[in-house]
């Protein structure tokens, strides 16, 4: 085994005995620490599982019998679960099932122990972690530590306990929210005061003194002056939140992921199974699931995601940024005053927003100051920081506001000649180093800097709605775009808690141009006869987070068909505009359909052609035309490589993890070789070896 982690950075099992006031004997205490500083959190692979497996041997051996044994991290870090660095390498199931018996059995001494056992998480615990810590008898949590199982966001599942011990711990409706629900809504973390609220842990402590008043409060549980009290799970809520789980798993990858379907059975199994043959079904899953494409793809997703993004590829030198001390922002719409609130929360200096009037100026600042207070009324900010915030954020009619600005950054009407004149209002104020951002959609940049007398300090930041939720920021440089305006443009963005991706000025950038030419085949299907129905489900396959109408909906039928006519005006041979697109739009409808599952009676009509595709033969044409669009962006050095375009579609058009992006998912199925003669990517990279 050891064998298949090779190169394995060994997370070491430490122990040390300690004479705690009031305890009638020692606390054994292991600390699990992989010898790195917090940029590299403690996993574990079989080196670490072995590690902890003699830690526990050591103590069994020691005399006097320690009273209890505690486990804790390294600072900040408690663990974030298995190693899966090792996972690529590998090649049977019999090595996959061996991994999922050592954790569960090594995991399981510190349940079955007759020593009480506590687990002092004082920082990070995902995955393996978190159920390392589920496997002891008591936990602490510090507050600033943060709780998840990521496993089936990237096609997994918690395999080392996590399916059986959650739901016993804290009921099975809470169960599927944080395993399922929270893994499958981007990984959304579970902070400390809500683990404990809702019984993960059993007390939280600060971090200053976080190991001393752990220490104490297991002193106290041990003598009998603390107990800790736990609700026996409700079975007979199983059903309903079994139902709930398997719903969440249709409509976010309409049952694609085979890790997502396979944790459902395993939380059904924990109403019923005992703890062995609940682990042994994980034994089971895991064997099977660390042998599939799906698993090799999520690894490969993830890696981009934190490693490539925040090294963005072609970004210039980031000592090369300016310091920004004040933003302007040109509009107060919907997308402007959503970009106006994510400056002034992230970045925390002036904000001014300016428009054509002042109703809209203060519909703009009202809708700031309302979002800031939504955030003060759930506890995320302090009355002090609500009032400073607030007092940063102003409005004006006059574009002098921005003469002391250090970027500026429009989002008005999505019409060239209206970006231009408002660059050239914009650069008679501001000195000649503020830099002009624009987040246009598919719009020149270069064409929207050409005549001014600073084009160099023209850059497209591109964001996509909502502002605050989606992490993707396409970088756009144009033609005369200079390394310092560039590097700004970076380092702004990853205040702004954004990935960025370098991007060139090439029509719709990435996403947009991915989706549209995929919209536009689908609509393009219709327009021949394909029924509505049939295109709407022809990609559920894939697991996309949303159908090709859900999608048209969300970016609203005038922008999609805006941005079709854009694409056909440069790319017309690839290019269409669908004719049941421009009816949505002449008939004002923002929506395929009337009421969920019926089409729009007055659109039922739009599919006319007499050529109707099948959803194969549709879903088909669509990745063909996908793949001819990647190959063409990469010839036109759209991006610096493939692994960008993935990048963009993880992170900007929700492309499933366990595809593992855009161009792996094509490689994968053939359709890149067939479509264009080559692989985007090497071989064996999203897959397993060939």
């Amino acid at each position: 085994m050891t064998a298949v982690f090779a190169d394995e950075v060994v997370t070491a099992a430490k122990v040390r005995y300690l004479r705690v006031p009031g305890l009638a004997g020692e606390l054994a205490l292991i600390t699990i620490d992989n010898g790195h500083d917090h940029t590299r959190p403690s996993t574990f692979g079989p080196g670490g599982l072995a590690s902890l497996d003699a830690a526990l041997d050591e103590i069994a051996a020691h005399s006097p019998a320690p009273v209890a044994i505690g486990v804790t991290g390294k600072p900040f870090i408690f663990a974030v679960g298995a190693d899966l660095s090792g996972v690529p390498s590998i090649t049977s199931a019999e090595d996959a099932r061996e991994i999922a018996r050592t954790g569960h059995r090594v995991f399981r001494r510190f349940t079955d122990s007759t020593i009480p056992t506590f687990a002092f998480v004082n920082g990070a615990a995902m995955g393996g972690g978190l159920e390392l810590a589920l496997h002891c008898h008591h936990r602490t949590i510090a507050s600033t530590a943060i709780v998840a199982f990521p496993e089936v966001f990237l096609g997994l599942v918690p395999g080392w306990g996590g399916t059986q011990l959650l739901p016993e711990l804290i009921g099975i409706e809470a169960a599927v929210t944080v395993i399922v629900e929270n893994a499958l809504a981007q990984n959304k973390i579970t902070s400390a005061a809500k683990a404990a609220k809702l019984g993960i842990a059993d007390v939280v402590f600060e971090p200053a003194d976080f190991l001393e008043r752990s220490l104490e409060w297991a002193t106290s549980v041990l003598a009998g002056d603390v107990t800790v009290t736990r609700t026996a799970p409700d079975r007979d809520a199983w059903d309903g939140a079994i139902a709930r789980a398997r719903e969440i798993v249709a409509a976010r990858t309409r049952n694609a992921s085979p890790g997502a379907v396979r944790a459902v059975d395993l939380l059904e199994l924990a109403r019923t199974a005992d703890l062995t043959t609940g682990t042994a079904a994980e034994d089971d899953a895991l064997a099977e699931l660390l042998m599939t494409d799906e698993l090799r793809a999520g690894l490969y997703s993830f890696d981009l995601v934190n490693k490539r993004a925040r090294r963005p590829a072609g970004a210039p030198d980031r000592k090369l940024a300016r310091t920004v001390t004040k933003v302007g922002v040109v509009g107060a719409g919907l997308m402007a005053s959503q970009l106006a609130m994510l400056f002034v929360r992230k970045l925390e200096v002036p904000v001014v927003l300016t428009d054509v009037d002042q109703a809209r100026v203060d519909k703009g600042v009202g809708y700031v100051h309302g979002e800031l207070d939504k955030l003060a009324g759930r506890g995320r900010l302090s009355p002090d920081a609500l009032n400073r915030l607030k007092g940063l954020v102003t409005g004006s009619l006059s574009k002098d506001a921005f003469a002391d600005a250090d970027l500026v950054i429009e989002a008005v009407f999505e019409e060239l000649k209206v970006k231009q004149q408002v660059f050239a209002e914009v650069e008679a104020v501001v000195s000649p180093e503020c830099v002009l951002a624009t987040n246009t959609s598919a719009l020149s940049v270069t064409e929207m800097a050409a005549e001014l007398q600073h084009p160099e300090r023209v850059v497209g930041l591109h964001f996509f709605n909502p502002v605050a939720v989606l992490p993707l920021l396409e970088v756009v440089r144009a033609e005369q775009t200079d390394d310092a305006t560039l590097a700004t443009a970076f380092a702004v963005g990853k205040q702004l808690g954004k990935s960025c991706v370098l991007v060139a000025d090439a029509p719709a950038f990435v996403v947009n141009r991915l989706l549209t030419r995929f919209l536009g085949e689908v609509n393009a299907g219709v327009d021949a006869g394909t029924p509505v129905d049939v295109a709407e489900q022809a990609l559920d396959p894939l697991g996309l987070p949303m159908t090709p109408f859900e999608l048209l909906s969300l970016v609203g039928p005038g922008v999609a068909l805006h941005v079709a006519e854009r694409m056909h005006e440069a790319f017309p041979d690839r290019f269409g505009v669908g004719e049941g697109l421009r009816r949505m739009v002449e008939l004002g409808k923002t929506s395929m359909f009337s009421e969920p599952g019926v089409v729009d009676p007055e659109l039922a009509g739009i599919a006319t052609g007499d050529a109707p595709l099948s959803a194969e033969e549709l879903r088909d044409r669509a990745e063909r035309a996908l793949a001819q669009e990647i190959r063409l962006m990469l010839d036109e050095g759209v991006v610096q490589a493939p692994q960008d375009i993935d990048l963009c579609m993880l992170l900007g058009a929700g492309w499933p993890f366990w595809l593992g992006g855009i161009t792996a998912h094509l490689d994968r199925t053939g359709i890149s070789e067939a479509v264009t003669g080559s692989r985007f990517l090497p071989k064996g990279v999203a897959s397993l070896p060939a």
